[in-house]
């Protein structure tokens, strides 16, 4: 009896720690490239720095994740030759929310925005919503997180930017590796020639 119920314990665990989360972003993509521009693959771009973000160690972790989100659009990193640039912004704040999810306080809401890379968290651990007091009754509040990226594609002939993208998440995991570039896949998506206005993009990952 015990081995069956220990049996069944670990079944349930396994079960518990399988399946998908899916990732809601709400993303805003601005182009002046012209109207039904081709794809732009093989341009070769640069990345560029704020003075801030040259002094910040989680710099090249999030250009990594940027370079395998522009790779899959067809764009390819050039240090040496190359007319584009591409400037990274990152934010990432815990809130309290409520029941499902949303800020307790309004006027929290919006903060954060992204310029730099200081309030990555290179966190490996994962909370996903469960069933219980404290986490859906609201008391007390759970923390949550607002993830922002944007992404801005300059050229550099002219100093004007080309394309503008930005993607914001709301969620309660905190492992930043995971999330960050699904957030830039998203930002990403249908480039060069995004809709116009915000939309919702769903994309789903593994717990």
């Amino acid at each position: 009896m015990k081995r069956l119920l220990a049996t069944l314990s670990l079944l349930l665990l396994l079960t518990g720690c399988s399946g998908l989360r899916l990732i809601e972003t709400q993303v805003l993509a601005i182009s002046t490239l012209p109207a039904n521009a081709p794809p732009m693959t093989g341009v070769r771009y640069r990345f560029e720095r704020l003075p801030s973000q040259n002094q910040q160690a989680s710099a090249e972790p999030v250009e990594a994740l940027v370079q395998e989100a522009l790779a899959r659009v067809g764009l390819m990193r050039d240090d040496a030759a190359t007319i584009y640039s591409v400037q990274v912004g990152v934010g990432v704040q815990p809130y309290l929310g409520d029941s499902g999810g949303y800020p307790l306080s309004q006027s929290w809401y919006g903060a954060g925005r992204p310029g730099g890379y200081g309030s990555i968290m290179w966190g490996s651990g994962m909370r996903r919503p469960g069933v219980g007091f404290g986490m859906n009754m609201g008391f007390p509040p759970s923390t949550s997180y607002r993830y922002e990226v944007s992404l801005l594609l300059r050229d550099l002939r002219n100093s004007q930017v080309v394309y503008e993208t930005r993607a914001v998440h709301f969620g309660p995991w905190s492992d930043t590796r995971n999330i960050l570039p699904v957030l830039f896949q998203a930002a990403l998506k249908d480039f060069p020639n995004p809709p116009a206005g915000g939309r919702k993009i769903n994309i789903e990952i593994p717990y």
